[in-house]
Formats: C-alpha cells, structure tokens, sequence
C-alpha cells in the first residue's frame, strides 16, 4: 500500500502542472457547486421571513360585503361574524386544531406617565398566540384562560409599542398603561415580524376584557383558524367559509362577502419555485464536475499511453491486473478527493464568512438571509465526486490491465 502511495506520488511530481490543472477543475466544481447551494439556502431564507412570524398552515377569515343577490337579499350587505359563528366553527368542522376570533378598535390612544402614542388594540383570547405560535415573547407572558375567564385588565404589547412608551432596553411588564382611559397591567412584551414589523405596533386584551371596556359586544371583526397537522389545510379552509356563507345567507359564488387567507398557498408556491431553482443549481453545478471528471479521465488515459512500457515490464515480471488497477485506481480516488475536499472547505468557509458578515454588519436585505449550506447535500455532492472520479479512472485503468506484455514493450 505504502509502496503504491509512493509510486503515485512520484507520478503526480513528475507531471505537476498537467496534475494542478486537472486537480483545480475538480476544485473549482465543487466549489461553485457549494456557493451556489449556500447562494440558493440564503435566498430560501429570505424569502420565508417575509411571511413574518405566521405558522404557515394558519388561516384568516374576514369579512366584507354581498356582490351577488341571494334567498331575497340584495346587494352590498355588510356581513359582521359573532362568537355563535366561531362556536359553529369549532363544532361542525373536521380537522381543526384552533380556531377563535380577533376583535380590533383600530388606532386608539395607548399612555404611560407623560409618553403616548396611537397603536392599535386588539381582543383576543389565550387560542390566539397558539395559533401564531412562532410570534416570540421577548418577556413576560401571553394571554392565558384565567385572564378571559376572570376578565383580567391586562395587556400584551409589542415591541414597538415599548419602545414608545418604556425605551428599547426597558421591562415594562407589571406597569400600568391607558388604552383609551382604561388602565391596563403589561403582562408580555412580543416581537411579530408580520407586516414588515408593523405588527409589533399592537396591544392584545382579552378577549372579554375588550367587549365588555370598549363596548364591541357580541362581534368579531376576524376569525383565525389552525387545522390539524395531518388534515389538508386547504380542504378545512372550504369548509369553514361553506359554513360562513350558510350562516350569513351568502351565495355560493359571492366571493366578496366573506374572504379568507390561507398561508399555505403562498409557502407552497414559494417552496415548489425553490425546488425548481435547486434542481438547476444542482444541474450547473455537476455539469462545472462534469468538465473536471472529464479532464481527469483524459488525464489518465494519457499517463496510461505514457506508462504502456512500464505496465507491460510488471505484468512480464509477475504483477497481476488487479495490482496495476488498484493503483490508477488510486491515483484518480486520490486526486479527486484531495481536490474536491478542498473547494468544499473553502466553499463552506466563504458561506459561513458571508453569513457572519450580514449577522455582524446587522444588513437587512429583503430577499436574502443566512447562507448556508445543508451538510448532507455537501457530503452527497463530494461521495458523488470520488465516486465519478474512481469511474473516471477504472477505464483507463482497465485497457492498462489488458495490455499484453509483448505489445507493451513495441510500444513507442
């Protein structure tokens, strides 16, 4: 084995640019593969964050205006949904995992000591933020059971909404702030990305609190609904306006009056367009491994024609076909492997570097966010490598094994 390992070696110093330039295109293959891989991940990223914080199998339903005449009733009337239509909600449709209402005043006057700004407020109940379960909580709680139950005067505020009133490196949980003269306990600071950040520009009371401070009674302004993990979110989205529309006398084919959003159907489309951009970098990148496999089996080829005299005087003096395979053989292995782990390392490492930099620069870019490269697909792509590169060998390597020791030493 050592004694192969030095006959290639001394191979490969005799012939140091024609095995630099062989060994760079494998280099350079695996390389770009891997930045494109990182390039793509980044892109991904970016992508995805602008659905802000929302589960994507979440769904919102709001509300609108008749456009289509229907059981005698004319056009253009309002449709408000009440508790009574999310306990229908709840009972009559299959695969739901949550579902519950959101009331809102709008703009309204929020006060601390001699600070005040307007953001709007919102009633919800404790299903609410496990429905946006992926809205982080920078301190303090959510809105739980106890609190609609016992109609607490408490409040979850958001991000911006500290800052406003409190200053960025504040805890205003156990404060008291006026919502519209009322005066509210801050139990949970939040950080909601939705909506380019506006979404942080909100206070959350309980759900009873509000009806029954801010007079909104009986009404819900929009429902929100989370199907289960295994049903088919879009399926639970039919049903639920289907029986919406029962409830209101709304035409089936009326599409205004009663509106809906289903986070799936945008993540989905987004996730098949990254499919397909990750099967062309897949595509370009083996076909750049492709002209270095290519390079290394003409390579050997040559150095096959070049040692046709020295691998007919072994196979005269008793060396088998396996012998002399096994060592083109491992020329090839060799070469591939220490090129390619070379452009994966530094592949990963200008990733990396690149991450680092956007994370410590603090840039925003709107569709690009934390490279990376998935460590199994580096792995694949460099076995895959050392697989083809071994092909690549094994039919030179072959046609040596053939030659007959006569032949060999007419050759020129």
């Amino acid at each position: 084995m050592w004694d192969s390992l030095q006959e290639i070696l001394f191979t490969l110093r005799q012939n140091k640019l024609r095995t630099a330039l062989t060994a760079f295109g494998v280099f350079w293959g695996i390389f770009m593969l891997i930045l494109l891989l990182g390039a793509g991940r980044g892109m991904q990223n970016g992508v995805m964050n602008t659905f802000g914080d929302e589960s994507l199998d979440s769904i919102v339903i709001w509300t609108g205006t008749t456009s289509v005449a229907y059981q005698g009733r004319g056009l253009g009337r309002k449709i408000m949904y009440t508790n009574e239509d999310i306990e229908a909600v709840r009972r009559q449709v299959e695969g739901l995992r949550y579902v519950t209402g959101a009331n809102s005043m709008g703009q309204g006057s929020v006060v601390y000591h001699n600070k005040q700004g307007m953001f709007e407020t919102y009633g919800i109940d404790d299903r609410f933020f496990k429905i946006r379960d992926k809205v982080p909580f920078r301190a303090g709680r959510t809105i739980n059971v106890l609190d609609e139950l016992n109609t607490r005067k408490i409040a979850v505020i958001g991000t911006s909404v500290r800052d406003r009133l409190f200053g960025a490196s504040a805890d205003p949980v156990g404060e008291w702030i006026k919502v519209n003269n009322v005066h509210l306990k801050v139990v949970g600071v939040f950080h909601d990305r939705g909506n380019n950040g506006r979404d942080s520009e909100r206070v959350y009371v309980p759900y009873s609190t509000f009806a029954k401070t801010f007079g909104r009674g009986n009404q819900v302004h929009t429902i929100w609904a989370r199907p289960d993990a295994d049903a088919d979110g879009f399926a639970v989205q039919e049903r639920i306006i289907k029986l919406l529309k029962q409830r209101h006398g709304v035409s089936p084919d009326d599409r205004r009056a009663i509106q809906s959003f289903n986070f799936a159907e945008p993540a989905k489309m987004v996730k098949g367009l990254f499919v397909a951009i990750n099967g062309f970098i897949w595509f370009v990148g083996l076909g750049t491994l492709t002209a270095g496999i290519v390079g290394i089996s003409n390579i050997m080829i040559i150095t096959v024609k070049e040692r046709t005299r020295e691998i007919g005087i072994r196979k005269a003096l008793g060396a088998t076909p396996f012998s002399i395979v096994s060592t083109l053989l491992m020329e090839s292995v060799l070469v591939t492997s220490i090129a390619g782990y070379c452009g994966l390392v530094l592949g990963v490492g200008l990733v990396e570097l690149m991450a680092y930099g956007l994370k410590v620069s603090g840039a925003e870019l709107e569709f690009f966010r934390r490279p990376e490269v998935n460590f199994q697909a580096a792995v694949t792509a460099v076995v895959l490598l050392i697989v083809v590169g071994a092909l690549a060998g094994l039919i030179p390597a072959m046609r040596a094994a053939r030659i007959m020791p006569v032949e060999a030493m007419k050759a020129e």
